[in-house]
């Protein structure tokens, strides 16, 4: 037997092996707008039109300042996840990664907190997808009984039935295939972004520009604390590499997906907050529903049409992507032996894995419609952070113990210029911890007693002779 420990790296030989093979079944049929797609669909999301709000109270008009710092400190981490993306075309995105670089463990511990970030943002999607369509059909004079619209911890509540009606409606579309996933993210991305547009040149028509003096009215540190705010708001594009087994030229498409789709993601974020700005004062701005309130400030109140529809694609969207994410990452930590063997099954005519796909969307459809999940919200961006940090770390690790890997796409910059962005995801880390710490404790020690107590003793590493 080879001499096993938690820090036991993978070798390249079996990450290559891998990749070769395709990851076993996975069917390579994405393009790079497939990708671009794929990765604006899990970032723009609600967020665009909530978070503009919140943000533009703290930093005003250079609220469009800090989605561009907050897209700056993201760039950081889209080099990394393109140069590994490329480098190690296989499933299972940071959690691949962190394998191959900084050992088992750690990689564990990446993936159950990417496990978190997924189910848990997936469920807190849904549920505000539900509350969503809820009010879009009160608006039109239907009004459903609250024991059908809220989870049990809800006065009156007794199951989120439109929360889990869409969790297994995208699920459904995520298993026939990821060919036919990525034809409705592409329909739902371009119908997401039309609404976008449409809000950006309609308020663009009712700009006032006394509204943007003074530009930065609270000084330049509230500009940086909305950046750190707003970083959360391109949480999504990692995902893109969760699909990379599933590219047919991955050493070209996969560094031009993540890198366009945060591209376009920063372009409409800083338009839409410029357009916001622009047509209320920022400290009129109403923080709950920010555009709604613009628009009906400015006797335009039939652009609410446009703005529901570009919320609950929107929404839609960012859940299809987190529930094809979710089940390639766990599919990997199968195959390496550290979950369940029947999580690394492949359905033999889709290619999709079934098996995990299914547990995602039966595990996200029940807690999203009978848990309190607001309370673990917060939590949602530290399996991001977690991973994003690693990643960085893990590009100039690889550098330094395997210089000649191909690389058919290269972190801009010295050597050590990956290390920033892991120190830039510490730090906004370090800013959401102190609420959450608990939590937080008791997450990473469960997840430690299940990789002890299976995840070591059945690790493929420790079974290679």
């Amino acid at each position: 037997m080879s001499a096993h420990s938690p820090f036991s790296v993978k070798s390249l030989q079996a990450v290559h092996q891998e990749a070769v093979a395709r990851s076993g079944g996975l069917k390579p049929s994405l393009g790079v707008i497939d990708l671009m797609a794929i990765g604006i669909g899990a970032t723009v999301g609600a967020g665009i039109f909530v978070l503009s709000g919140v943000a533009a109270h703290e930093a005003g008009p250079a609220v469009v300042v800090s989605f561009s710092l907050a897209a700056l400190a993201c760039i950081f981490t889209a080099f990394a996840y393109a140069e590994m993306g490329a480098a190690l075309p296989v499933t299972g995105s940071a959690y691949a990664y962190v394998y191959a670089s900084l050992g088992e463990v750690i990689a564990w511990m990446v993936g159950w907190n990417l496990f978190l970030e997924y189910a848990l943002g997936a469920s807190l999607v849904a549920s505000g997808w539900s509350g969503y369509m809820a009010g879009v059909l009160r608006d039109l004079g239907v009004n459903l009984p609250p024991w059908c619209v809220n989870d049990p911890s809800v006065p009156g509540g007794l199951i989120n039935l439109p929360a889990m009606l869409i969790v297994l409606t995208m699920a459904s579309v995520v298993l026939l295939g990821m060919r036919e996933s990525a034809r409705v993210t592409r329909c739902m991305v371009a119908l997401k972004l039309t609404a976008v547009a449409a809000v950006i040149i309609v308020g663009a028509t009712q700009i006032e520009p006394a509204n943007w003096t003074p530009f930065v009215p609270n000084g330049w540190g509230s500009v940086f604390k909305a950046a750190a705010l707003v970083f959360l708001a391109y949480v999504g594009f990692d995902v893109v590499t969760s699909t990379a087994a599933e590219v047919r030229n991955p050493g070209r498409d996969l560094p031009r997906g993540i890198i366009g789709s945060l591209i376009i993601c920063t372009i409409l974020y800083a338009l839409m907050s410029g357009v916001l700005t622009g047509m209320v004062r920022y400290n009129a701005i109403d923080v709950k529903s920010p555009i709604t309130s613009a628009f009906n400030a400015a006797h335009l109140n039939f652009i609410g049409g446009v703005i529901s529809a570009g919320a609950l694609i929107g929404m839609a969207s960012v859940l299809l992507a987190l529930l094809v994410g979710l089940p390639r990452i766990l599919l990997a930590m199968a195959r390496d032996g550290l979950l369940p063997a029947w999580a690394a099954v492949i359905h033999p005519r889709t290619g999709t894995p079934v098996a995990t796909t299914l547990a995602v969307a039966i595990g996200v459809s029940l807690a999203t419609a009978f848990l309190p999940l607001t309370a673990l919200a917060s939590l949602c961006g530290v399996g991001t952070l977690t991973a994003f940090s690693a990643v960085c770390a893990s590009v100039a690790v690889l550098r330094k113990r395997e210089p000649d890997l191909p690389r058919p796409f290269r972190f801009p910059g010295p050597s050590w210029t990956p290390w920033i962005g892991s120190l830039v995801c510490l730090t906004l880390l370090a800013q959401i911890l102190p609420s959450i710490w608990l939590q937080l404790l008791i997450w990473m020690a469960s997840g430690l007693a299940v990789y002890a107590l299976f995840g070591f003793r059945n690790s493929r590493i420790a079974c290679t002779p």
